[in-house]
Protein backbone atom coordinates (compact mmCIF):
# COMPACT_ATOMS: atom_id res chain seq x y z
CA UNK A 1 0.00 0.00 0.00
CA UNK A 2 1.40 3.46 -1.38
CA UNK A 3 1.68 6.43 1.84
CA UNK A 4 -1.35 8.45 0.41
CA UNK A 5 -3.56 5.24 0.42
CA UNK A 6 -1.94 4.32 3.86
CA UNK A 7 -3.06 7.96 5.24
CA UNK A 8 -6.14 8.25 3.61
CA UNK A 9 -7.41 5.18 5.23
CA UNK A 10 -6.13 6.34 8.65
CA UNK A 11 -7.61 9.48 8.64
CA UNK A 12 -10.98 9.06 8.44
CA UNK A 13 -10.81 6.77 11.41
CA UNK A 14 -8.76 8.71 13.45
CA UNK A 15 -10.81 12.04 12.75
CA UNK A 16 -13.94 9.98 14.03
CA UNK A 17 -12.18 9.07 17.21
CA UNK A 18 -10.33 11.87 17.56
CA UNK A 19 -11.58 14.96 16.25
CA UNK A 20 -14.22 15.23 18.94
CA UNK A 21 -11.92 14.71 21.82
CA UNK A 22 -9.71 17.45 20.41
CA UNK A 23 -12.52 20.01 19.70
CA UNK A 24 -13.99 19.21 23.40
CA UNK A 25 -10.79 19.58 25.59
CA UNK A 26 -10.15 22.90 23.58
CA UNK A 27 -13.78 24.26 23.67
CA UNK A 28 -13.41 23.49 27.54
CA UNK A 29 -10.49 26.77 27.72
CA UNK A 30 -11.88 28.86 25.16
CA UNK A 31 -15.90 28.85 26.60
CA UNK A 32 -19.24 27.83 24.64
CA UNK A 33 -18.70 31.44 23.24
CA UNK A 34 -15.76 30.24 20.57
CA UNK A 35 -16.91 26.95 19.81
CA UNK A 36 -16.31 27.89 16.12
CA UNK A 37 -12.68 28.90 17.16
CA UNK A 38 -12.02 25.39 18.78
CA UNK A 39 -13.72 23.32 15.70
CA UNK A 40 -11.36 25.24 13.25
CA UNK A 41 -8.14 24.82 15.22
CA UNK A 42 -9.38 21.37 15.05
CA UNK A 43 -10.41 21.01 11.43
CA UNK A 44 -6.51 22.77 10.59
CA UNK A 45 -5.07 20.06 12.58
CA UNK A 46 -6.17 17.31 10.16
CA UNK A 47 -5.77 19.06 7.18
CA UNK A 48 -2.15 19.92 8.10
CA UNK A 49 -2.29 15.83 9.05
CA UNK A 50 -3.87 15.23 5.48
CA UNK A 51 -0.73 17.49 3.99
CA UNK A 52 1.91 15.96 6.19
CA UNK A 53 1.16 12.83 6.29
CA UNK A 54 1.13 12.04 2.37
CA UNK A 55 4.28 13.91 2.64
CA UNK A 56 6.46 12.26 4.96
CA UNK A 57 4.12 9.38 5.68
CA UNK A 58 2.08 7.93 9.35
CA UNK A 59 3.77 8.79 11.96
CA UNK A 60 4.71 6.11 14.81
CA UNK A 61 1.96 7.27 17.22
CA UNK A 62 -0.67 9.21 14.84
CA UNK A 63 -2.94 10.57 17.73
CA UNK A 64 -0.15 11.91 19.97
CA UNK A 65 1.26 13.67 16.85
CA UNK A 66 -2.51 14.49 16.05
CA UNK A 67 -2.29 16.43 19.75
CA UNK A 68 0.96 18.00 19.66
CA UNK A 69 -0.35 19.56 16.32
CA UNK A 70 -3.58 21.30 18.38
CA UNK A 71 -1.38 22.48 20.98
CA UNK A 72 0.80 24.15 19.15
CA UNK A 73 -1.91 25.57 16.82
CA UNK A 74 -3.72 26.73 20.58
CA UNK A 75 -0.70 28.45 21.56
CA UNK A 76 -0.16 30.25 18.16
CA UNK A 77 -3.91 31.20 18.35
CA UNK A 78 -3.24 32.59 22.27
CA UNK A 79 -0.32 34.75 20.68
CA UNK A 80 -1.29 36.23 17.49
CA UNK A 81 -4.51 36.35 17.10
CA UNK A 82 -7.09 39.58 17.31
CA UNK A 83 -9.67 37.83 19.15
CA UNK A 84 -7.61 36.63 21.79
CA UNK A 85 -6.38 40.03 22.26
CA UNK A 86 -9.62 41.93 22.40
CA UNK A 87 -11.71 39.92 24.16
CA UNK A 88 -9.91 36.57 25.83
CA UNK A 89 -6.99 37.83 27.54
CA UNK A 90 -8.40 39.87 30.00
CA UNK A 91 -10.37 36.67 30.95
CA UNK A 92 -7.13 34.16 31.11
CA UNK A 93 -3.86 36.27 31.06
CA UNK A 94 -1.82 33.13 30.44
CA UNK A 95 1.96 33.77 30.61
CA UNK A 96 4.65 31.92 28.67
CA UNK A 97 5.34 29.37 30.88
CA UNK A 98 1.58 28.88 31.35
CA UNK A 99 0.71 28.71 27.68
CA UNK A 100 2.98 25.60 27.12
CA UNK A 101 1.32 22.99 29.63
CA UNK A 102 -2.15 24.51 29.25
CA UNK A 103 -3.60 22.15 26.96
CA UNK A 104 -3.46 18.81 28.31
CA UNK A 105 -4.65 15.78 26.12
CA UNK A 106 -4.34 13.09 29.35
CA UNK A 107 -7.14 10.05 28.80
CA UNK A 108 -8.51 11.60 31.81
CA UNK A 109 -9.16 15.26 30.92
CA UNK A 110 -10.33 14.46 27.05
CA UNK A 111 -12.92 11.93 29.24
CA UNK A 112 -13.73 15.06 31.82
CA UNK A 113 -13.66 17.21 29.06
CA UNK A 114 -16.41 15.60 26.35
CA UNK A 115 -19.03 14.84 28.82
CA UNK A 116 -18.74 18.69 30.41
CA UNK A 117 -19.02 19.11 26.87
CA UNK A 118 -21.95 17.26 26.63
CA UNK A 119 -23.56 19.09 29.63
CA UNK A 120 -23.18 21.72 28.51
CA UNK A 121 -24.41 21.83 25.09
CA UNK A 122 -27.56 20.24 26.48
CA UNK A 123 -28.59 23.53 27.71
CA UNK A 124 -32.80 23.98 28.15
CA UNK A 125 -31.73 27.44 25.95
CA UNK A 126 -32.46 25.35 23.28
CA UNK A 127 -34.63 22.39 21.88
CA UNK A 128 -34.38 19.31 22.85
CA UNK A 129 -34.13 17.55 19.67
CA UNK A 130 -31.44 20.90 18.67
CA UNK A 131 -29.61 19.71 21.82
CA UNK A 132 -29.26 16.33 20.94
CA UNK A 133 -27.94 17.17 17.30
CA UNK A 134 -25.50 19.89 18.05
CA UNK A 135 -24.04 17.18 20.86
CA UNK A 136 -23.94 14.70 18.22
CA UNK A 137 -22.16 16.83 15.76
CA UNK A 138 -19.56 18.08 18.11
CA UNK A 139 -18.77 15.54 20.34
CA UNK A 140 -19.67 12.34 18.31
CA UNK A 141 -18.11 13.69 14.77
CA UNK A 142 -21.73 12.78 12.94
CA UNK A 143 -22.17 14.52 9.59
CA UNK A 144 -25.72 15.96 9.04
CA UNK A 145 -27.04 12.98 6.77
CA UNK A 146 -26.20 10.80 10.17
CA UNK A 147 -28.10 13.02 12.18
CA UNK A 148 -30.72 13.00 10.10
CA UNK A 149 -30.96 9.63 9.63
CA UNK A 150 -30.64 9.20 13.28
CA UNK A 151 -33.66 11.47 13.49
CA UNK A 152 -35.66 10.26 10.15
CA UNK A 153 -35.62 14.00 9.42
CA UNK A 154 -34.51 15.53 6.07
CA UNK A 155 -30.89 17.20 6.05
CA UNK A 156 -31.94 20.59 5.54
CA UNK A 157 -34.11 20.45 8.41
CA UNK A 158 -31.08 19.33 10.30
CA UNK A 159 -29.08 21.73 9.13
CA UNK A 160 -31.74 24.67 9.92
CA UNK A 161 -31.28 23.41 13.82
CA UNK A 162 -27.94 23.18 14.15
CA UNK A 163 -27.40 26.74 12.82
CA UNK A 164 -29.89 28.16 15.26
CA UNK A 165 -28.43 25.77 17.95
CA UNK A 166 -24.90 27.28 17.71
CA UNK A 167 -26.29 31.20 17.45
CA UNK A 168 -28.00 30.28 20.58
CA UNK A 169 -24.74 28.75 22.31
CA UNK A 170 -22.41 31.64 21.10
CA UNK A 171 -24.79 33.94 23.54
CA UNK A 172 -24.34 31.86 26.84
CA UNK A 173 -22.34 33.14 29.32
CA UNK A 174 -21.48 30.09 32.03
CA UNK A 175 -18.16 28.23 32.16
CA UNK A 176 -17.97 24.48 30.37
CA UNK A 177 -16.97 23.05 33.97
CA UNK A 178 -19.25 25.54 36.40
CA UNK A 179 -22.53 23.01 36.08
CA UNK A 180 -23.90 21.86 39.72
CA UNK A 181 -26.27 18.97 40.79
CA UNK A 182 -29.52 20.47 39.43
CA UNK A 183 -28.13 21.37 36.26
CA UNK A 184 -26.43 17.79 35.59
CA UNK A 185 -30.02 16.27 37.35
CA UNK A 186 -32.12 18.54 34.20
CA UNK A 187 -29.68 17.59 31.90
CA UNK A 188 -29.43 13.75 32.22
CA UNK A 189 -32.10 12.68 30.27
CA UNK A 190 -31.14 14.25 26.84
CA UNK A 191 -27.35 13.17 27.27
CA UNK A 192 -28.29 9.56 28.01
CA UNK A 193 -30.60 9.95 24.59
CA UNK A 194 -27.22 11.15 22.81
CA UNK A 195 -25.33 8.30 23.91
CA UNK A 196 -27.89 6.28 22.93
CA UNK A 197 -28.00 7.31 19.47
CA UNK A 198 -24.11 7.45 19.12
CA UNK A 199 -24.50 3.94 20.29
CA UNK A 200 -27.37 2.51 17.53
CA UNK A 201 -25.69 4.33 15.04
CA UNK A 202 -22.89 2.04 15.79
CA UNK A 203 -24.80 -1.05 16.26
CA UNK A 204 -27.09 -0.57 13.08
CA UNK A 205 -25.92 1.98 10.68
CA UNK A 206 -27.70 3.70 8.35
CA UNK A 207 -24.68 5.78 6.56
CA UNK A 208 -21.50 4.60 5.29
CA UNK A 209 -22.76 1.32 3.64
CA UNK A 210 -21.64 -0.30 6.92
CA UNK A 211 -24.23 -1.96 8.94
CA UNK A 212 -21.76 -1.71 12.07
CA UNK A 213 -19.27 0.59 13.03
CA UNK A 214 -18.16 -0.94 16.10
CA UNK A 215 -15.81 2.62 17.16
CA UNK A 216 -19.23 4.47 17.64
CA UNK A 217 -20.24 0.93 19.76
CA UNK A 218 -16.58 1.75 21.75
CA UNK A 219 -17.41 5.46 22.37
CA UNK A 220 -20.98 5.28 23.54
CA UNK A 221 -19.78 2.89 26.25
CA UNK A 222 -16.51 5.00 27.11
CA UNK A 223 -18.55 7.97 27.71
CA UNK A 224 -21.19 5.89 29.55
CA UNK A 225 -19.15 4.39 31.55
CA UNK A 226 -17.89 7.63 32.93
CA UNK A 227 -20.95 8.73 33.82
CA UNK A 228 -21.38 5.48 36.02
CA UNK A 229 -17.85 6.20 37.65
CA UNK A 230 -19.20 10.24 38.24
CA UNK A 231 -21.19 10.00 41.60
CA UNK A 232 -23.80 12.51 40.28
CA UNK A 233 -24.84 11.06 37.23
CA UNK A 234 -24.21 6.63 38.95
CA UNK A 235 -28.37 6.77 38.34
CA UNK A 236 -29.97 3.50 37.88
CA UNK A 237 -31.04 4.82 34.34
CA UNK A 238 -27.45 5.52 33.22
CA UNK A 239 -26.91 1.56 34.56
CA UNK A 240 -29.56 0.88 32.53
CA UNK A 241 -28.13 1.84 29.03
CA UNK A 242 -24.65 1.06 30.01
CA UNK A 243 -26.10 -2.50 30.90
CA UNK A 244 -27.96 -2.69 27.18
CA UNK A 245 -24.68 -1.36 25.55
CA UNK A 246 -22.85 -3.96 27.23
CA UNK A 247 -25.26 -6.98 26.41
CA UNK A 248 -25.63 -5.59 22.71
CA UNK A 249 -21.71 -5.25 22.23
CA UNK A 250 -21.04 -8.62 23.67
CA UNK A 251 -22.55 -9.91 20.05
CA UNK A 252 -20.81 -7.59 18.04
CA UNK A 253 -17.86 -10.00 16.48
CA UNK A 254 -20.81 -12.49 15.76
CA UNK A 255 -23.18 -10.21 13.45
CA UNK A 256 -20.73 -10.27 10.27
CA UNK A 257 -18.44 -12.65 8.56
CA UNK A 258 -14.87 -11.85 7.74
CA UNK A 259 -15.98 -10.02 4.17
CA UNK A 260 -18.46 -8.02 6.71
CA UNK A 261 -21.62 -9.55 5.36
CA UNK A 262 -24.47 -9.65 8.08
CA UNK A 263 -25.24 -12.83 10.09
CA UNK A 264 -28.23 -13.07 11.22
CA UNK A 265 -29.04 -13.58 15.41
CA UNK A 266 -30.31 -17.15 14.94
CA UNK A 267 -26.99 -18.17 12.22
CA UNK A 268 -24.43 -16.51 15.30
CA UNK A 269 -21.79 -18.26 16.21
CA UNK A 270 -22.05 -17.75 20.11
CA UNK A 271 -18.62 -18.68 20.82
CA UNK A 272 -17.90 -15.31 19.45
CA UNK A 273 -20.24 -13.63 21.54
CA UNK A 274 -18.14 -11.46 24.71
CA UNK A 275 -19.04 -13.44 28.20
CA UNK A 276 -17.32 -10.49 29.69
CA UNK A 277 -19.25 -8.36 28.47
CA UNK A 278 -22.51 -10.07 29.03
CA UNK A 279 -21.12 -10.74 32.50
CA UNK A 280 -20.99 -6.68 32.84
CA UNK A 281 -24.08 -6.33 31.59
CA UNK A 282 -25.54 -8.29 34.62
CA UNK A 283 -23.80 -6.14 36.79
CA UNK A 284 -25.11 -2.94 35.82
CA UNK A 285 -28.37 -4.76 34.83
CA UNK A 286 -28.77 -5.42 38.64
CA UNK A 287 -27.79 -1.90 39.87
CA UNK A 288 -30.30 -0.48 37.63
CA UNK A 289 -32.97 -2.13 39.43
CA UNK A 290 -31.74 -0.49 42.71
CA UNK A 291 -34.64 2.03 42.59
CA UNK A 292 -38.69 2.40 41.79
CA UNK A 293 -38.01 3.94 38.40
CA UNK A 294 -38.59 2.08 35.00
CA UNK A 295 -37.26 3.86 32.04
CA UNK A 296 -37.31 2.63 28.37
CA UNK A 297 -33.71 1.85 28.92
CA UNK A 298 -34.77 -0.75 31.49
CA UNK A 299 -37.22 -2.25 29.21
CA UNK A 300 -34.78 -2.68 26.31
CA UNK A 301 -31.73 -4.00 28.64
CA UNK A 302 -34.21 -6.19 29.57
CA UNK A 303 -34.97 -7.60 26.34
CA UNK A 304 -31.22 -7.73 25.56
CA UNK A 305 -30.59 -9.66 28.37
CA UNK A 306 -32.94 -12.65 27.60
CA UNK A 307 -31.55 -12.05 24.09
CA UNK A 308 -27.96 -13.26 25.62
CA UNK A 309 -29.25 -15.66 27.79
CA UNK A 310 -29.30 -19.85 27.61
CA UNK A 311 -32.04 -20.81 25.38
CA UNK A 312 -35.74 -20.60 27.42
CA UNK A 313 -38.94 -21.38 26.50
CA UNK A 314 -40.79 -18.99 28.25
CA UNK A 315 -37.70 -16.21 26.64
CA UNK A 316 -40.20 -14.65 23.86
CA UNK A 317 -43.07 -14.05 26.08
CA UNK A 318 -40.32 -12.20 28.61
CA UNK A 319 -39.46 -10.24 25.35
CA UNK A 320 -42.97 -9.71 24.05
CA UNK A 321 -43.94 -8.04 27.27
CA UNK A 322 -41.37 -5.72 27.64
CA UNK A 323 -41.91 -4.31 24.35
CA UNK A 324 -45.67 -4.06 24.84
CA UNK A 325 -44.45 -1.91 27.92
CA UNK A 326 -41.63 -0.13 26.21
CA UNK A 327 -44.75 0.88 23.42
CA UNK A 328 -46.73 2.34 26.34
CA UNK A 329 -43.94 4.21 27.76
CA UNK A 330 -43.04 5.76 24.40
CA UNK A 331 -44.32 4.90 20.77
CA UNK A 332 -41.44 4.64 18.27
CA UNK A 333 -42.12 2.41 14.76
CA UNK A 334 -39.30 0.73 15.49
CA UNK A 335 -40.33 -0.66 19.04
CA UNK A 336 -43.27 -1.88 17.35
CA UNK A 337 -42.11 -3.62 14.52
CA UNK A 338 -39.56 -5.28 16.89
CA UNK A 339 -42.64 -6.06 19.24
CA UNK A 340 -44.05 -8.01 15.79
CA UNK A 341 -41.17 -10.01 15.45
CA UNK A 342 -41.51 -11.26 19.19
CA UNK A 343 -45.26 -11.74 18.08
CA UNK A 344 -44.40 -14.02 15.62
CA UNK A 345 -42.05 -15.71 17.54
CA UNK A 346 -45.29 -16.61 20.00
CA UNK A 347 -48.40 -17.08 18.02
CA UNK A 348 -47.29 -17.58 14.14
CA UNK A 349 -45.95 -15.67 11.04
CA UNK A 350 -50.07 -15.20 10.05
CA UNK A 351 -50.93 -13.49 12.92
CA UNK A 352 -47.67 -11.43 12.85
CA UNK A 353 -48.86 -10.18 8.90
CA UNK A 354 -51.95 -9.07 10.56
CA UNK A 355 -49.94 -6.86 12.94
CA UNK A 356 -47.31 -5.65 11.42
CA UNK A 357 -49.63 -4.48 8.20
CA UNK A 358 -51.46 -2.07 11.03
CA UNK A 359 -48.52 -0.27 11.31
CA UNK A 360 -48.62 0.61 7.76
CA UNK A 361 -45.23 1.75 7.53
CA UNK A 362 -44.54 1.11 3.81
CA UNK A 363 -42.05 3.33 3.57
CA UNK A 364 -39.77 2.08 5.85
CA UNK A 365 -37.33 -0.93 4.84
CA UNK A 366 -37.57 -2.36 8.04
CA UNK A 367 -41.23 -3.01 7.59
CA UNK A 368 -41.07 -5.00 3.89
CA UNK A 369 -38.00 -6.79 5.21
CA UNK A 370 -40.15 -7.87 8.30
CA UNK A 371 -42.88 -8.83 6.12
CA UNK A 372 -40.80 -10.71 3.81
CA UNK A 373 -39.40 -12.92 6.42
CA UNK A 374 -42.93 -13.80 7.87
CA UNK A 375 -44.73 -13.91 4.45
CA UNK A 376 -41.74 -16.44 3.50
CA UNK A 377 -43.17 -19.40 5.46
CA UNK A 378 -46.94 -19.36 3.56
CA UNK A 379 -46.60 -16.99 0.62
CA UNK A 380 -43.24 -17.14 -1.38
CA UNK A 381 -44.17 -13.86 -4.30
CA UNK A 382 -45.46 -11.93 -1.45
CA UNK A 383 -42.77 -12.31 0.59
CA UNK A 384 -39.69 -11.80 -2.59
CA UNK A 385 -41.81 -8.66 -3.71
CA UNK A 386 -41.60 -7.42 0.48
CA UNK A 387 -37.90 -8.15 -0.03
CA UNK A 388 -37.66 -6.59 -3.13
CA UNK A 389 -39.39 -3.63 -1.44
CA UNK A 390 -37.04 -3.47 1.39
CA UNK A 391 -33.88 -3.78 -1.01
CA UNK A 392 -35.29 -0.55 -2.54
CA UNK A 393 -35.95 1.35 0.19
CA UNK A 394 -32.28 1.11 2.57
CA UNK A 395 -29.01 2.56 1.45
CA UNK A 396 -26.74 -0.55 3.07
CA UNK A 397 -24.96 -2.56 0.81
CA UNK A 398 -24.64 -5.02 3.79
CA UNK A 399 -28.51 -5.10 4.20
CA UNK A 400 -29.32 -5.47 0.53
CA UNK A 401 -27.00 -8.39 -0.33
CA UNK A 402 -28.78 -10.11 2.78
CA UNK A 403 -32.28 -9.62 1.11
CA UNK A 404 -30.99 -11.06 -1.81
CA UNK A 405 -29.78 -13.96 -1.04
CA UNK A 406 -32.95 -14.76 1.01
CA UNK A 407 -34.77 -13.94 -2.28
CA UNK A 408 -32.44 -16.37 -3.90
CA UNK A 409 -33.19 -18.97 -1.35
CA UNK A 410 -37.01 -18.51 -2.19
CA UNK A 411 -35.98 -18.70 -5.73
CA UNK A 412 -34.50 -21.86 -5.40
CA UNK A 413 -37.23 -23.29 -2.94
CA UNK A 414 -39.72 -23.11 -5.46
Amino acid sequence: MSTTDAHSDILPHLFRQEYAKVTAVLCRHFGMLHLDIAEDIASDTFLKASEHWATYGIPDNPTAWLYTVARNKYKDYLKHTAIFENQIKEAIRPNENEIANVIDFSNQVIADSQLAMIFAVCTPTISTEAQICLALQILCGFSVEEIGNAFLTKTETIKKRLHRAKSNLRKEKFEIDALGEADIKSRLNTVLKTLYLLFNEGYFSKSNNQLIRKELCSEAVRLTSYLVENKSTNTPQVNALLALMCFQSSRLNARTDDSGEVILFDKQDRNLWDQTLIDRGNYHLVNACSGNEITTYHLEAGIAYWHTSPPNRDKWKHILQLYNQILVLEYSPMTALNRAFAFSKIYGHKKAVKEVLKLDLTTSNFYHALLGYLYASYDRETAIQHYANAIDLTKSKSEQNLLKQEIARLRQSS
